[in-house]
């Protein structure tokens, strides 16, 4: 199993109630786009999009040392992937419901809702992404005012 899987699973363990289908393929679609010297440093799987009838759009979620990436794997032929970078993040917004909760990421280019999520999960998800991002936002600012 790969790095980005075994992330997954432990995340699946500890909020078992999120609505996450075939997390195996998924995972293999970031793996094959890992570079490098990337780390995963974090990973789980949530719906992307916000359709209240649509329980098909699993989507593996992995932040790793320099980038989140969404990876998605079609049921018949093809694949997604999403790769955000830390100057391409705007922010983030949080909604906890009844049974479950929703992360919207803001970037520049467009709005990505991540949803179906164990509400238990809100917070961990929250912390990681925002420490990462915000530490991350430093260094790109650092390096563009010293150019």
């Amino acid at each position: 199993m790969g790095k980005v899987y075994d992330k997954v699973l432990d995340f699946e363990r500890r909020f078992p109630s999120g609505i996450v289908w075939r997390t195996k393929k998924h995972s293999a679609v970031i793996e094959e786009y890992l570079d490098k010297g990337e780390k995963v440093n974090y990973a789980f799987c949530a719906q992307k999009g916000f359709n209240k009838i649509n329980f098909f759009n699993t989507y593996a979620v992995c932040l790793t040392n320099k980038r989140i990436l969404l990876g998605h794997k079609r049921l018949f032929w093809g694949s997604f992937l999403y790769s955000i970078t830390p100057d391409m993040y705007n922010d983030m917004k949080l909604y906890k419901g009844m049974l479950w909760g929703k992360i919207t990421v803001d970037t520049v280019k467009e709005v990505i809702t991540l949803c179906c999520l164990s509400k238990n999960s809100l917070d961990e998800i929250e912390t990681t992404l925002s420490s990462f991002m915000m530490k991350e936002k430093k260094k790109y600012t650092k390096s563009k005012e010293t150019k």
